[in-house]
């Protein structure tokens, strides 16, 4: 395995204190990821109001490309807007989270059973070593659930693997509409939001071992299975945290009313 694994680079980042981009990228660029840095590390919990104005004075820029800024991640479903009301970290319904985990599911198991198929010994033996250094970084946290430095870089490696599942299934296709869609980002948010419950002892080594077997049907339920794996705790969690004066499955204009966690970060 690299030296350089996403985890590394996740931690050097933060120690760095790099909080912007390169001089040659847009400014909206620049607003984008560091308002959806801040929404991956629970700074901004869901529910949080975005002021545009707010933001553009954070970051010492003009209005318009914090407003392009917000429309991408309102496109990645990370925002919301409602007229008359603005703009904040998206709460999501009942339907959002099901359809979300639904549509993950779909596309995972696809890679899943890809990879079972088409992966060489050495690609193998790469998906494995990945499980066994995330298993490794939940135990890390001793049984707590993991915070700030840790817990990002738990998830930023968590992305990469099943990222590296699907580039090693060989369907360009499939491995950009897992990215593009969204679904291992909102699993990232959703589990901040509900209190990132460490998982079962080697929950990424037992999943791996099924991917990089040679039956693909083991692989496709056994992605299936991981994707599922806490839905019942957090659906309970949302129903508790964020669903408090509206309920889950109604549309946007009652779920605006929805309360943020009263600590401010879950």
């Amino acid at each position: 395995m690299s030296k350089q694994t996403p985890y590394h680079m996740a931690v050097k980042e933060m120690e760095s204190g790099a909080q912007s981009a390169g001089p040659s990228r847009k400014l909206s660029d620049e607003a984008y990821h560091r308002i959806r840095d801040r929404i991956l590390r629970g700074d901004y919990p869901l529910g949080s109001p975005l002021k545009r104005r707010d933001l553009a004075e954070q970051f010492r820029i003009s209005l318009v490309p914090v407003s392009e800024a917000l429309q991408k991640l309102e496109m990645d479903g990370l925002v919301e807007t409602e007229p008359r009301k603005g703009t904040r970290v998206k709460v999501p319904t009942m339907q959002d989270l099901k359809g979300h985990i639904v549509v993950r599911a779909a596309l995972e198991c696809e890679s899943a059973r890809l990879c079972s198929q088409v992966a060489t010994p050495p690609e193998r033996r790469d998906i494995l070593e990945r499980a066994a250094h995330l298993d490794r970084l939940h135990s890390s946290s001793t049984g707590a659930p993991a915070q700030g430095q840790l817990l990002y870089a738990i998830h930023s490696y968590h992305v990469e693997f099943h990222l590296r599942i699907a580039e090693t299934g060989g369907c360009e296709a499939l491995r950009r509409l897992i990215e593009r869609n969204q679904v291992l980002v909102l699993n990232w948010v959703y589990d901040v939001a509900s209190g990132d419950e460490p998982p079962p002892a080697d929950f990424h080594t037992q999943l791996a071992r099924a991917v990089v077997g040679k039956d693909s049907t083991r692989a496709a339920q056994a992605m299936r299975t991981h994707v599922w794996w806490g839905w019942e705790k957090l659906e309970q969690a949302f129903r508790a945290r964020y669903w408090t004066d509206a309920e889950p499955g109604e549309g946007a204009a009652r779920r605006w009313r929805a309360a943020a966690p009263a600590n401010g970060r879950t």
